[in-house]
């Protein structure tokens, strides 16, 4: 969802914060101004004067020299004074515009801080003190640096005031409203103790560095929330514009009569609706930012020439509800601290609060971390989440300590701000002065505020809010999401917030079992056959793995597999061994490639154990990659003992478990032949064991092995000679006779041009962009060959087995080497150097262009196997 939907406060003019963000992205950044720079840098910059030898310290005055001296500091701190006062000049049109818009909310939303009706009555005043007052410490605290938007705004968290009204209720239900007394002392503290809940929290999330992980929480979760505090908005400009409390109103027929049938009522809450919808008309046609604050000024001043004008008594009218009735007008702004009274509260009723505090709380602490980044977007401005965050529980902690309401820094007030020039920190402090000045007149001029504008404003909010939740997200969220909003907003309104925010989660973890499950677990279904490992081996070898390795399924998986996916996983393993398939398919290994496998809680670890017992009963191996024991993975399977169970091997890496299956297959034929005298060197982990040892002619999958050997390694078209032939031809044949006959003849004037090569273990034989020397032909031991490709892709290993070369393409072109090759197991080898190449070329054309082809045919083959383990290892 985009920025403002994470935004509730500012969203009473969500049109205006679309108009401003787009007139905003048009503009240059401000980046002309120094946030950084504390407030009189410039100023005490202008404060030294140096002498002649550099040092900052004046010299010595003589008496003469004093009034010189005074008069040159005086200029010098007017001349020093001078951007201060151009900073606070050009922030006078800022200053104006933010303080219109704290009277504005300071009528509307501190208004209805408390509940209207019952023990409540008559603390309308109360609730825009503490509106103010709140907005007043989070206004210094900003621009005194804790925040890194220099014209930052502060106000009161207006999200807490339905949480606040539920509390004042709950709190008023369990002590009863005999003793009022009691009800609004303990109603107070719980407000504060919010404040100081949020600020702890804030300040806490800051530290840790937990923004942004805040940032991720479920956008339509909120979303619902936004819409549910918008419905509790329209309700109450109804009970407002009406002066019914809030438990008389209710979603009945009884409450509908008596809005809309009643001619009184409905004449009362008619006029500040209509001029609600007038204004979203306005500014839907007509754009500008100074609109919603100059339109609210024009509705007093038309109400007030309209009563001029007809000679109407304001007593009559404020009796009859056209203007609000404030019995105590004349109290000063600090008369909320004397309804502090800790010896009168009750604690039983205020820790009966806890659920909705941490409700409160929960709602509180998603906005900044939504409205930070936003607003920097907004303003192209570099700032810190945590820092933001740890300014949030500064004010607020502060704010509960003073005894008042949460605040946080509010987007579109501080976006307008910015606009009209208030981009200094200098500008913020004139803001919280001016505020000042409004909390000390006092709460008298309320009793003269038209009720209609107090209702219109909250119905824009309210509109708003709905609007964005419903209407805003019809075609931006999923069905399930949709469903998760609209069900948040009727429970919100039909029961409490709190439940509407629980139900919110609790939806959203249903329909994310249920999206999750209906995820594909399984990314591909293979035999090793399509996928072989990343190691060179002979023709021959090659041949028979290639036939023998349908006998080895590979299942990759990707995702978190818990009790919904791992039935998928289930079902096609499952699959793979009914008597239909297996028939076809016998299955000698199945390797679960898990690298791309998130976790696995309890109920997919005790799933694989049992797919263990299904494979067991099949004989067939379990091979598992990509991960090892000490990881989430790798824990889970532990603790169900899958990994200690016989026929359960583990290897890191996918490239380890499909070589380890190919040796297995190599190992079992050559134990088999017991003719067989040649030793065969296998890389990888040397198992002695083999899964299937014993004879390989008794059942279907060891005679598929016996036949395989038979077709390819055992007629590996070897001259029957050669157990009689000298090296370097035996290695030829075994490199090359699987392509095209080695005729010892043919080939003996190559010989003289290859030099034979011992190289012990650990020898680089060259590195990665070395210029080439030689191709190398492998007679014994293992050679490993390491590409490295740009950040951040893995690197990929390669081994050459004897019968096998290497450097044979950067050899033929002259290219510089495009990986790097070590000596893994000592070994013996066969060099033709580029010189050497060369000479063959110039004295044998015909036979080194027939050794370049052959050599270009096993290159080909070879290259085809690594593109093909690297377009599919993930």
């Amino acid at each position: 969802m985009g920025a403002p939907l994470s935004i509730v406060r500012e969203s009473r003019s969500t049109s205006l914060a679309s108009e401003v963000l787009s007139q905003t992205s048009r503009e240059e950044s401000p980046d002309d101004t120094d946030e950084s720079v504390p407030l009189l840098a410039d100023l005490e910059a202008n404060h030294r004067t140096y002498n002649t030898n550099g040092s900052h310290w004046p010299e010595p005055l003589g008496k003469r020299q004093a009034r010189g001296v005074v008069k040159d500091v005086a200029l010098r701190i007017a001349q020093g004074s001078g951007p201060l006062f151009k900073d606070a000049l050009r922030s006078i049109p800022a200053v104006i515009l933010g303080t219109l818009l704290n009277i504005l909310d300071g009528i509307s939303y501190g208004m209805i801080i408390f509940p209207a009706a019952g023990v409540f009555t008559g603390l309308g005043g109360v609730g825009v003190s503490m509106f103010f007052v709140t907005a007043i410490i989070t206004q210094l605290i900003y621009s005194a640096g804790a925040s890194g938007f220099a014209g930052a705004n502060g106000s009161m968290m207006i999200e807490v005031v339905p949480f606040f009204h539920l509390i004042a209720n709950q709190i008023a239900d369990e002590i009863g409203e005999s003793d009022p007394h009691a009800v609004i002392a303990t109603t107070m503290v719980a407000f504060a103790f919010s404040s100081i809940l949020t600020g702890i929290t804030f300040f806490m999330l800051g530290a840790l560095k937990l923004g942004s992980l805040i940032g991720f929480f479920p956008r339509h979760i909120l979303v619902g929330c936004i819409g549910g505090v918008g419905v509790f908005l329209v309700i109450t400009g109804l009970t407002v514009s009406t002066s019914i409390s809030d438990d008389d109103f209710s979603l009945s027929l009884d409450t509908f009569k008596f809005l809309v049938l009643n001619v009184h009522n409905l004449v009362m809450w008619l006029p500040a609706f209509g001029l609600a919808v007038l204004l979203r008309v306005i500014t839907h046609k007509w754009e500008h930012q100074l609109i919603f604050p100059i339109y609210f000024c024009i509705i007093p001043v038309a109400f007030y020439v309209v009563v001029a004008a007809a000679h109407l008594d304001l007593a009559a009218l404020r009796e009859a509800g056209w203007i609000f009735d404030m019995g105590t007008s004349r109290e000063p702004w600090y008369q909320f601290y004397s309804l502090y009274d800790f010896k009168a509260m009750d604690w039983g009723a205020f820790w009966a609060t806890m659920p909705t505090q941490f409700a409160l709380l929960f709602f509180n602490i998603l906005h900044p971390p939504l409205n930070v980044p936003a607003l920097a977007v907004s303003l192209h401005h570099d700032v810190n989440t945590d820092k933001e965050l740890v300014a949030h529980g500064y004010s607020n902690l502060l704010a509960g300590l003073i005894g008042t309401v949460p605040n946080y820094l509010v987007y579109v007030n501080t976006l307008l701000f910015y606009r009209v020039g208030g981009d200094t920190r200098v500008s913020g402090f004139l803001l919280a002065g001016a505020t000042t000045v409004l909390l000390l007149v006092g709460t008298g001029p309320i009793s003269y505020i038209p009720v209609m504008v107090v209702g219109a404003l909250i119905f824009v909010l309210g509109i708003d809010l709905v609007k964005e939740a419903l209407w805003d997200t019809r075609r931006r969220v999923s069905t399930s999401e949709y469903i998760t909003i609209a069900s948040i907003m009727v429970c919100m309104t039909v029961w409490d917030f709190v439940t509407g925010v629980l139900l919110g989660i609790v939806v959203s973890c249903v329909f994310f079992v249920v999206q999750s499950s209906q995820r594909q677990s399984v990314r591909a279904l293979c035999t090793g056959d399509s996928v072989m490992s990343t190691v060179r081996r002979p023709g021959a070898h090659r041949a028979y793995l290639r036939d023998v390795s349908k006998q080895t399924t590979i299942l990759r998986l990707q995702g978190f597999m818990f009790f919904g996916t791992i039935t998928h996983v289930e079902e096609a393993i499952r699959a793979l061994l009914d008597e239909p398939a297996w028939t076809r398919s016998p299955i000698r290994f199945l390797v679960l490639d898990l690298s791309l496998v998130a976790g696995v809680d309890m109920s997919a670890a005790e799933a694989f154990v049992r797919v263990r017992r299904l494979l067991a009963g099949k004989k067939v191996s379990l091979v598992l990659c990509g991960f090892t024991v000490d990881t989430p993975v790798g824990q889970a399977l532990s603790n169900v003992g899958l990994l200690e169970m016989g026929g359960v091997e583990l290897f890191e890496t996918f490239s380890d478990a499909i070589e380890w299956t190919e040796n297995t297959y190599l190992r079992a034929w050559f134990r088999a032949q017991k003719t067989e005298t040649m030793p065969v060197a296998l890389p990888g982990r040397q198992d002695d064991v083999i899964p299937f040892s014993g004879s390989v002619i008794d059942s279907p999958r060891r005679t598929a092995l016996v036949d395989a050997g038979w077709r390819t390694i055992a007629r590996d078209h070897s001259p029957p000679d050669l157990q009689d032939a000298q090296e370097p031809y035996n290695t030829l044949v075994r490199a090359f006779a699987s392509y095209e006959p080695i005729d010892r003849e043919t080939y003996a004037p190559l010989m003289p041009y290859l030099a034979r090569r011992t190289v012990p273990e650990g020898t680089v034989l060259w590195k990665q962009g070395d210029a080439p020397d030689g191709l190398y032909i492998v007679e014994s031991g293992i050679l490993r060959a390491t590409y490295r490709f740009a950040d951040p892709t893995p690197p990929m290993v390669e081994s050459m087995v004897p019968g096998t070369i290497a450097g044979e393409l950067s050899a033929l072109s002259g290219l510089e080497r495009n990986a790097t090759c070590v000596v893994e197991r000592a070994a013996v080898v066969w060099k033709l150097s580029t010189d050497d190449l060369e000479a063959f070329e110039r004295e044998h054309p015909e036979l080194a262009q027939a050794f370049t082809r052959l050599v270009l045919k096993v290159a080909k083959l070879d290259y085809d196997i690594l593109i093909t383990a690297l377009a599919t290892r993930q």
